[in-house]
């Protein structure tokens, strides 16, 4: 039965004839030809990921990054160019590819794109040896993988398949938190109504989706980019369940912008370097998708900095230190979330565009919350009195919330149709009680 290659994007066809035209071209010459590789410049370098723009790759790298990548997402590539031809299957397995038995499939190795690049001139095979070294970008921003790593020709090309899913992902489709990609995908389900805030923040939040509806304007065509570093950051800073998370996801929402908070615990390792690539490695993956970073209780990793006492403490400086350049170079929007704004770092807030605080919410602010968060087939009893829980009882936006869950969920298992005084109370005293204030 013929195989038939899995679809690939239009947008890419013509990167693909030219693989397959160039790699063609190499098998029917003579192995001692060098090939004119100017045609090389033909291939279009937007479609690679930002990992690899930012080193400015040259033409012989990017057609590594394709044959990388259709080798990827249609295996059968080379075995649809030599398939009718016993000679040129001969000549490709001499030349380095690799045939797997289990999937009946050949993918090139670093030896066969030495082959095809160079033929038998030693001085491009040497350059192309460094390209596929440990200390190259393509290895150290993790864009090839490796499975004997170093200066093994034998090895198989293979694309990290984080940079194929960036490339022909859509927005329905998220990643998946791991130790590569410390990021998990947040949205929410209310709308601005529903965040209630005091008007000095909403002042402060307004401005930041002006710079998210209008930054690329102000950068392409008003020229600014010579005078203004690229990239927003904030901080966001209150007591927590004030609406700084949802605040964050709203923003996406309504700029049509993904929003990922950043998992802590996941980018700091014990293992020395490893820190570093799990945030170059996050960093790129969201520029290329211009998605909002969000740093919660960010006090863990840009929080004051200690004073070098031992190894461990000038490691986990350098980290910091890194973290901020990245921050620095980074073009779209990140915000950090701190309970207090003391805890950060002076490096750090010397760095923001803006600082925004969230308050408790005055008692006419906890009446909209309490409104907004009762659910309209909810029946109050005649001694409810809103107002006066809401001027009495100092709660944030969330403590409202856990409040009305609580109180629904008794109406439910007791079969009762009405909410009362007394259950509103209950749910309230639990709350404070859970988080040790006094009752």
């Amino acid at each position: 039965m013929t195989r038939q290659p899995i679809h690939i994007s239009t947008m890419l066809d013509k990167e693909l004839e030219f693989v397959r035209r160039f790699i063609s071209q190499r098998l029917s010459d003579d192995d001692g030809v060098l090939l004119e590789t100017d045609g090389l410049s033909e291939l279009e370098s937007s479609f690679i990921p930002y990992a690899m723009r930012k080193h400015n790759p040259t033409n012989q790298e990017i057609f590594i990054f394709y044959v990388a990548l259709f080798t990827y997402v249609y295996p059968f590539l080379l075995n649809e160019l030599v398939k009718d031809s016993d000679i040129l299957f001969r000549k490709i397995l001499r030349k380095g590819a690799i045939h797997l038995t289990d999937k009946s499939c050949l993918y090139p190795t670093a030896e066969f794109l030495a082959f095809l690049l160079y033929g038998k001139d030693w001085s491009g095979r040497m350059n192309l040896i460094a390209s596929l070294s440990e200390h190259h970008f393509l290895k150290k921003e993790r864009i090839l993988l490796s499975e004997k790593g170093g200066l093994d020709l034998t090895d198989p090309i293979r694309l990290n398949p984080l940079f194929v899913h960036q490339l022909f992902s859509s927005r329905a489709e998220r990643f998946n938190v791991s130790s590569s990609f410390p990021a998990q995908f947040i949205e929410t389900q209310l709308e601005w109504k529903d965040l209630i805030l005091s008007t000095k923040t909403r002042s402060q939040i307004n401005e930041l989706e002006i710079w998210l509806k209008h930054h690329q304007t102000l950068m392409d065509e008003w020229k600014m980019a010579a005078h203004v570093k690229p990239g927003y950051k904030v901080l966001f800073y209150g007591p927590s369940g004030t609406g700084k998370t949802l605040t964050a996801t709203l923003l996406g929402k309504y700029t049509q912008k993904d929003v990922y908070r950043i998992d802590l615990s996941l980018i700091v390792s014990k293992f020395i370097g490893e820190t570093e690539k799990n945030l170059s490695n996050l960093f790129d993956q969201a520029a290329d998708k211009d998605w909002i970073l969000f740093f919660d209780e960010a006090d863990a990793l840009f929080g004051k900095r200690t004073q070098v006492q031992s190894s461990n403490d000038r490691y986990a400086n350098q980290e910091v230190s890194y973290l901020l350049q990245r921050l620095e170079m980074y073009p779209g929007l990140v915000i950090l979330a701190s309970n207090f704004k003391s805890n950060i770092d002076d490096a750090f807030t010397r760095r923001f565009n803006n600082l925004i605080p969230f308050f408790i919410p005055k008692p006419n602010e906890r009446l909209k919350l309490w409104n907004n968060t009762l659910p309209p087939n909810l029946r109050l009893a005649k001694d409810v009195d809103m107002a006066k829980i809401s001027s009495r009882y100092e709660l944030t936006g969330a403590n409202i919330v856990n409040v009305v869950q609580y109180c629904a969920l008794q109406m439910i298992h007791f079969e009762k149709e009405e909410l009362t005084q007394a259950d509103l109370i209950s749910g309230i005293k639990r709350e404070y009680l859970k988080e040790g204030k006094v009752w």
